[in-house]
């Protein structure tokens, strides 16, 4: 049975800058707790490697959509089920939304447990509130991947 969690939270900086440090797949164990490493591999597939409870787990993921300041949805193609979308709308004061929407299949006895006392949901809450203080504290991107992919498909390279 999947499990979905959504979080938003509001980052002080205009929505280019937010985005394009959100592309940068890489610096996500610089913010994601139990995120050990992600690799870009291609222009829309990344490959995880985190700790899940006690176990660490490794999985390949695929963008299926990417339109620049706007949004971010991908799916595992293995390993630990998930998918999910990150979306991104500019605020009157310049500012931005970022919210977070992920599906996940708990697996495992201490996973579905994790699931029913809210794990996730505070490790989601976490690690947007980590992302916010690591781009805020920059005051910008520390690169940027501007293409856009769509049903899959990259279309424009960035």
């Amino acid at each position: 049975m999947s499990s979905h969690v959504e979080k938003t939270i509001e980052v002080h900086l205009p929505v280019h800058e937010v985005y394009n440090q959100w592309t940068q797949f890489e610096d996500f164990p610089h913010f994601m707790e139990g995120v050990i490493e992600v690799k870009q591999t291609s222009d829309k597939m990344t490959h995880w490697k985190a700790q899940i409870g006690p176990s660490v787990k490794e999985w390949d993921a695929e963008i299926i959509e990417q339109t620049p300041d706007t949004r971010i949805a991908w799916r595992a193609v293995n390993g630990s089920p998930n998918a999910g979308i990150v979306s991104f709308v500019p605020t009157e004061k310049g500012h931005t939304h970022v919210t977070a929407q992920i599906t996940y299949d708990p697996e495992g006895f201490i996973e579905k447990v994790g699931d029913v006392l809210g794990f996730m949901s505070g490790r989601v809450a976490g690690d947007l509130e980590r992302f916010r203080k690591f781009i805020e504290e920059r005051g910008q991107a520390t690169g940027a991947w501007r293409g856009e992919i769509h049903g899959g498909q990259v279309e424009k390279k960035g």
